[in-house]
């Protein structure tokens, strides 16, 4: 075990800083300016982080502690964000369960064999952190030594995990994972049972390593029914949060396409909840009650000239009318060919914008 994943949360030997704005945010708290980050803000946007794709692949990246750092501060230091989030990709974890994959550029995770049968899930291994992702926990550390702001740890939802690992690799409609969710319900129960286990081992094992917060990103769960969330996804989801509710760190629910299950998303669990681009943030906020909420810029518009982008963020930001609890952010990644300017000028003015009441 690395001396990062055996020390309880909180003794990273960096001190904690609970009253950053985006901590203070997360938990409910008046700040003196709307704390915000970009999801995908260390990648393709950035030349700084093209030059080391130059020499490292992505999953290079994350097997060099150092490497893994310094990709992971190059926005904090270029935009000014209040948040830092851990450069890694959603199916880190999947090596350390046995699954043979590759990230295609262009395309993204592909699975060498793809998990569909009662024994497919029986032959996935336990997670054990300590050995699976001890570079990605050393990288941690590096980042609470160097980080002038609090870092964000995360994980693949189980549902985005399920997706790629039945459909071996990205896909339109979830033809096949939804076949096994109906007509073989017991394994689908099993499968998700191994990467709840695994999510919330891989979360735990970040926290004592040092992150400050958690976001769990399910990027796929929007094609999802609201009763199928409900009967077949959403126990399971509930089980993760319990299992990390100890950990003393805030966490993220975030979602994409959730509009239609954003109430049954928000009871799942989560201190605060991500909003995509397709819902208002005053609707999200009413559906989603007194609990703190991200987002919500439609990330295409930062491909786009400056005044839309303005005009967009101001109306989020006055959707928001001041309230406690928001952490700007978009309502997705940043995508390639963003330009990096925008999004400083875009943190700019969101802090200008002043404190919550």
């Amino acid at each position: 075990m690395t001396a990062a994943a055996s020390r309880p949360p909180g003794t990273t030997g960096v001190a904690p800083r609970p009253d950053a704005r985006f901590l203070r945010a997360l938990r409910g708290g008046s700040v003196d300016a709307t704390p915000v980050w970009f999801m995908r803000q260390a990648g393709r946007a950035l030349p700084e982080y093209r030059a080391v794709r130059e020499r490292a692949t992505l999953l290079e990246i994350t097997r060099d502690p150092a490497l893994c750092a310094e990709v992971t501060l190059q926005p904090v230091r270029r935009l000014g964000v209040d948040a830092a989030i851990l450069f890694a990709d959603i199916t880190t974890p999947l090596a350390g369960m046995g699954v043979a994959f590759d990230i295609v550029e262009g395309r993204g995770p592909v699975i060498e064999h793809p998990v569909r049968t009662a024994d497919d899930v029986a032959g996935l291994r336990a997670f054990e952190p300590e050995t699976a992702v001890a570079p990605l926990l050393e990288a941690i550390s590096i980042i609470r030594r160097e980080s002038p702001v609090p870092l964000i740890g995360f994980a693949g939802a189980p549902f985005t995990l399920a997706c790629y690992l039945v459909e071996g690799g990205p896909s339109r409609d979830f033809g096949r994972t939804k076949a096994l969710m109906h007509a073989e319900p017991a394994t689908w129960g099993r499968l998700l049972d191994r990467l709840v286990d695994t999510t919330i081992a891989y979360l735990r094992a970040q926290a004592a390593a040092g992150v400050e917060a958690v976001q769990v990103f399910d990027s796929w769960v929007g094609a999802l029914s609201p009763l199928d969330y409900e009967r077949r996804l959403w126990p399971h989801m509930r089980r993760l949060f319990e299992g990390i509710a100890d950990l003393g760190v805030p966490s993220i629910h975030f979602g994409v396409g959730t509009a239609g299950i954003l109430g049954l998303q928000a009871s799942a669990g989560g201190d605060a909840i991500g909003l995509d681009w397709r819902i208002s943030l005053s609707q999200g906020r009413q559906i989603v009650g007194d609990r703190a909420v991200q987002g919500n810029l439609d990330p295409t518009l930062l491909l786009g000239p400056w005044d839309a982008v303005e005009e967009a963020a101001r109306w989020i930001l006055e959707q928001n009318d001041r309230r406690p609890g928001h952490v700007f952010n978009l309502g997705h990644g940043v995508l390639p060919g963003t330009d990096p300017d925008h999004l400083r000028r875009l943190v700019d003015l969101v802090h200008d914008h002043g404190a919550s009441r």
